[in-house]
């Protein structure tokens, strides 16, 4: 017997409230779809996410430093690199060629703010780029402040808008 979903649509392996899952085949199992039919467009995908501190963390941060080093800045490179090595970390990832990966770190009064930015020129989007960047660096201030703060929560982490591809800009609404 086929189950129905909550809007009424039956339930099939690769589908949610009827839509299809792109990474799953009709019988359920994990794929990697096929993109070279695609075509190449310019695509970017901006994500976020916060660290939460102590305030002894953030005057560390916004003062004489905490005792690691400057972790902002070594939060940024493994960011980066987070980036350009996402398709290791996620199975299904294609590896694509990573044009531009900024990554803005703001120290705010109860943590860090982390927002990224990945672009390409590429047949598939840049979306799980981004988020790996982002919670790689999240991971990252987390290392270097530990010492200090070793209840630091990482929140948050989330696609805020995208562009590019045939299915256009997305923002969070």
């Amino acid at each position: 017997m086929t189950e129905t979903t909550s809007v009424g649509q039956p339930d099939v392996p690769g589908s949610v409230d009827g839509a299809a899952l792109t990474h799953l085949d009709s019988r359920g199992a994990a794929r990697m779809v096929d993109v070279s039919g695609k075509d190449v467009t310019v695509r970017s995908a901006t994500a976020s996410g916060f660290v939460r501190t102590s305030p002894v963390v953030v005057g560390l941060l916004r003062g004489e430093g905490v005792p690691k080093g400057d972790a902002l800045a070594v939060a940024r490179i493994a960011g980066i690199q987070a980036a350009k090595r996402t398709p290791d970390l996620v199975p299904l990832c294609h590896p694509i060629a990573i044009h531009g990966v900024v990554v803005d770190l703001t120290v705010e009064d109860d943590g860090v703010r982390i927002r990224a930015t990945v672009r390409t020129a590429d047949r598939t989007g840049v979306e799980m780029e981004a988020l790996t960047c982002v919670a790689a660096a999240a991971l990252t201030v987390v290392d270097m402040v530990k010492a200090v703060d070793r209840a630091a929560v990482i929140t948050d982490v989330q696609v805020e808008k995208k562009s590019g591809g045939r299915s256009g800009p997305w923002h969070r609404p």
